[in-house]
C-alpha cells in the first residue's frame, strides 16, 4: 500500500536548477510509484522580483548579481545543459539570452493549481523558456503556454489583463521567505523535510524513502 506524501516544490520559472530539481523529483516518484502517491504544489519564489519589463542579458546580470565572469557563466551554462541532458530536457539559452520578471507567470500558476494543471503548465513555462528562448513575462506568450496545455485562453487574458491572484501569489512568497526559503529549488515533504538545490534522481529517492520511515516510526539504513 503506498502512502501520502505532501510535496512543496518552491522554485522560480526562469530558474534552470529549478528544472534539474523538478525532473529529478519526478523521476524519483516515478521509481518509487508503489511505495508512495504524491501532490506536488509548485510555491513561488522570485529571485529577480524588480527586474523591468524588457529584461537584461543573461550574463551580464550575472555578472552584477553574482560577480561571475561571462566564462564562469559559460562553464556554469554548459554544466547545466549536461544534467538537463541526462534527464531529457533540452536547455539552448547562451549569451544572448534575458533574465525576465516572472511574476505574472506565477500568478497563471496559482490559477492552474486551481484548475488541476500546474504540473504541465510547470514544465510548459519551463520549456518556453530554456529550450525555446520565450519571454516568460510577455502576455501573449504566456496566454499561448497556458492555451497549449488545455487552460481557458479567454481566462487566461482576463487574469493577466488584470490583478487577479496578485495577493494570493505576494502572500505565499512571503509566507516561504518567512519558513526560512532563501534559494530555490526548495522541496519540501510533508510540511516538515526540506531538501534543496537540484539533486540527482538518487538523492531523491533515498530521502523520501528515509521520510516515509521516519513518518511510519521506521528506520531506513
Amino acid at each position: 500500500m503506498s502512502s501520502a506524501l505532501k510535496i512543496d516544490f518552491v522554485s522560480d520559472v526562469s530558474c534552470p536548477w529549478c528544472v534539474v530539481g523538478l525532473y529529478g523529483l519526478l523521476e524519483a516518484l516515478e521509481i518509487l510509484r508503489n511505495e508512495v502517491q504524491a501532490e506536488i504544489r509548485f510555491q513561488p519564489f522570485e529571485l529577480n522580483p524588480k527586474m523591468g519589463t524588457d529584461g537584461q542579458n543573461i550574463a551580464e546580470h550575472i555578472q552584477e548579481k553574482y560577480g561571475s565572469t561571462p566564462e564562469q557563466s559559460q562553464k556554469n551554462r554548459e554544466a547545466i545543459r549536461a544534467r538537463g541532458a541526462e534527464l531529457g530536457f533540452a536547455f539552448r539559452t547562451d549569451g544572448n539570452s534575458r533574465i525576465y520578471n516572472t511574476f505574472d507567470a506565477h500568478r497563471l500558476l496559482h490559477w492552474a493549481a486551481l484548475e488541476g494543471a500546474q504540473l504541465p503548465l510547470k514544465e510548459a513555462l519551463f520549456k518556453a523558456y530554456f529550450s525555446d528562448g520565450g519571454n516568460p513575462s510577455d502576455h501573449r506568450q504566456l496566454v499561448q503556454i497556458a492555451e497549449s496545455v488545455g487552460l481557458d485562453r479567454q481566462r487566461a487574458e482576463t487574469i493577466l489583463a488584470s490583478d487577479k491572484f496578485a495577493d494570493e501569489v505576494r502572500e505565499e512568497e512571503q509566507l516561504w521567505l518567512q519558513r526560512g526559503v532563501s534559494s530555490v529549488p526548495t522541496v519540501v515533504f510533508n510540511g516538515q523535510y526540506a531538501v534543496t538545490g537540484g539533486q540527482p534522481v538518487e538523492t531523491f529517492v533515498g530521502a523520501i524513502r528515509q521520510i516515509m520511515a521516519e513518518s511510519k516510526g521506521g528506520t531506513v539504513n
